[in-house]
């Protein structure tokens, strides 16, 4: 190394020492097997513009690093230009580059117009090129320049980023895009990326070299997650005044799941609470065998995410480090959190893309943002792998649209063109909107203002594990607390995939043959039940009539298909009286004769 500029010698596999320490486990001496690969595809033939898609937590940091080490060495480029989402990742790429001996100013700005000559490259964001695109235009053209383009979707997220990712980059010499979260949607080409038509004729962007999320697992370079899905009773009124009582993950409108939805995630109900104790008691498993693992909450909003640290403090006697996107301070308290030991985060999007926080173990999914691309890099924090066997757990509302994704994790999409959507349920749909709205000021949670929703009150009750492709645990749901949950909340936190699947089996097979053990003695217990019900107070007759209109309600639903919440406003509407929350038990009693006559009539 000659005046801060790489020599010949500073070849990938001569990277400085504490470069490859840093790397995780699995790793070669200095780059992973994909990472040589990469590297080995982009030397041979020494393309202007390449695209590599590599799953989050496999190392396109690096990657990219080793790229630009080896052309300065080879006097190809004399300058570095790295564009990333966020300010927060801008510090983190220029210590990166740092660590590799490229030393990158991070604060760079359009208006100053140069920067120290100790730096070799500066790095910026989308929208700071969007700003003054002719700026960075002039500083690109005056030096042999490589642009490294971090999450280079980005350039798509606004018209006026494209335009101007395109405008300030045209000259530069190299161009190297990153991705590691499925492409968007759109209308609109990405700057730089190559496209080719499908077998059905739609343009679809095309990777010069790809490492998707099976193949990083089968190297060991990623954890394998484990989804631990929480369902429950929500109540909630609409503005009309109506109550309405419903399972969360039942079959229900698109309206009612996601007003379920935020039922169970609103900071006032016992969902949350519950899910948020039955994370930690996970954390704390995990620790047993992994000391230094975090976990990390993912709000929606800042009231949410203040008012979840709140009951984490309650919870462990910890408090949480709180991340807001809007405060000066957030990318040095992510740093903080990453290099301690301490339990818990709680972030709104700070930590959604890109950011590296190894020790990273456990998750809780509390958002209502729901779009694969978000989804895709929430989980993403959590899978970087550091020693073998570490398993992520990721704790998420049993809705349809995030178990679909979770059961698809592995599924990799490519930037389609011109795609027609047909429906707004389709899973390219206006990912660029909700993706703006989670990105804007999260002061109000604006989406849901005005809406006809008032929640008011929710219970957890744990569902299904899902991992590797199965389910398991999911034959009736499990009361929070209880030793059937515990059995899966006390999996050990290192477990290869192979082991991991057989103890869930093992666990499937036991569970089910104590709910055939119980179901040969249910009909005594009803019995009982019966015998001794004017014995017992009050609110105990009120729980049990409510389990058995419960309990028929899904029976009925098993018989019809119709979801549980219709049935409970049919009931209502026929019998009077309030939710069943609140019912009485003469009012329950009518409800349950009410739906056995239905069963009559149907059966007859």
């Amino acid at each position: 190394m000659t005046g801060g500029r790489p020599t010949d010698a500073a070849a990938p596999n001569a990277l400085p020492p504490a470069w490859p320490e840093r790397a995780a486990w699995g790793t070669a001496t200095s780059l992973r097997a994909w990472q040589q690969a990469a590297m080995t595809s982009y030397f041979t033939d020494l393309p202007r513009d390449f695209l590599a898609v590599a799953t989050p937590g496999a190392g396109k940091t690096t990657f990219a690093l080793s790229v630009a080490s080896e052309l300065l060495g080879r006097r190809m480029i004399d300058r570095i230009v790295i564009v990333a989402p966020t300010e927060h990742l801008k510090v983190q790429w220029a210590e990166a580059a740092s660590r590799a001996g490229i030393p990158i100013d991070p604060n760079y700005s359009a208006g100053q117009g140069k920067t120290s000559a100790d730096y070799l490259g500066i790095a910026v964001t989308y929208a700071g090129v969007a700003v003054n695109p002719l700026a960075m235009r002039i500083r690109t053209e005056r030096f042999k320049t490589l642009v490294i383009l971090d999450e280079v979707h980005h350039a798509g997220d606004a018209l006026s980023w494209g335009e101007g990712v395109r405008e300030a980059f045209e000259p530069a010499a190299r161009r190297l895009a990153l991705t590691g979260t499925p492409f968007r949607s759109d209308v609109n080409p990405i700057p730089f990326v190559t496209y080719a038509p499908g077998d059905d004729g739609i343009p679809r962007s095309v990777a010069d070299y790809t490492y998707g999320y099976a193949e990083a697992l089968r190297d060991h370079v990623v954890r394998p997650v484990l989804f631990m899905a929480y369902s429950g009773q929500m109540t909630w009124r609409t503005r009309a005044g109506d109550e309405i009582a419903a399972q969360l993950g039942e079959p229900l409108t698109k309206d009612m799941i996601q007003q379920a939805l935020r039922t169970a995630l609103d900071p006032r109900g016992s969902w949350i609470p519950a899910v948020l104790a039955a994370a930690d008691k996970r954390l704390s498993e995990v620790r047993r065998h992994v000391p230094d693992a975090g976990a990390l909450v993912i709000a929606t909003d800042q009231d949410s995410a203040r008012s979840y640290a709140k009951t984490l403090k309650e919870i462990t006697g910890e408090s949480p480090t709180v991340v807001l996107s809007d405060e000066k301070a957030a990318s040095k308290k992510i740093a903080a959190f990453s290099a301690d030991d301490s339990r818990w985060m709680v972030a709104v999007r700070m930590v959604s893309e890109g950011v590296d926080v190894p020790r990273l173990a456990v998750g809780v999914y509390a958002t209502t943002t729901s779009t694969p691309l978000f989804f895709a890099q929430a989980v993403g924090r959590f899978v970087r792998s550091r020693s073998r066997g570490e398993t992520a757990s990721v704790f998420l509302p049993s809705v349809p649209g995030l178990l679909g994704l979770a059961a698809e994790l592995e599924v990799a999409r490519d930037h389609v063109l011109g795609k027609k959507i047909t429906d707004e349920g389709d899973i390219f749909a206006a990912e660029d909107a909700l993706m703006a709205q989670a990105n804007a000021s999260e002061s109000a949670s604006a989406e849901e203002e005005g809406l006809p929703f008032e929640a008011l009150g929710s219970e957890a009750r744990f569902d299904r594990v899902l991992f590797d492709g199965g389910e398991f645990g999911h034959a009736g749901e499990v009361h929070v607390g209880s030793e059937e949950e515990m059995d899966f909340l006390g999996i050990p936190g290192l477990l290869d995939p192979e082991s991991m699947k057989q103890l869930l089996r093992q666990r499937q097979s036991d569970r089910a043959k104590q709910q055939k053990e119980r179901a040969t003695t249910s009909e005594e217990a009803r019995e009982r039940a019966a015998d001794s019900l004017a014995d017992v107070s009050t609110h105990e007759q009120l729980a049990v009539l409510r389990r058995e209109l419960n309990g028929l309600v899904a029976a009925w639903n098993h018989r019809t298909g119709q979801p549980h919440g219709i049935t409970h406003a049919a009931l209502r509407k026929e019998c009077g009286g309030p939710a069943a929350a609140v019912a009485n038990a003469d009012q329950l009693r009518t409800r349950i004769d009410r739906i056995r006559e239905w069963a009559t009539r149907k059966t007859s």
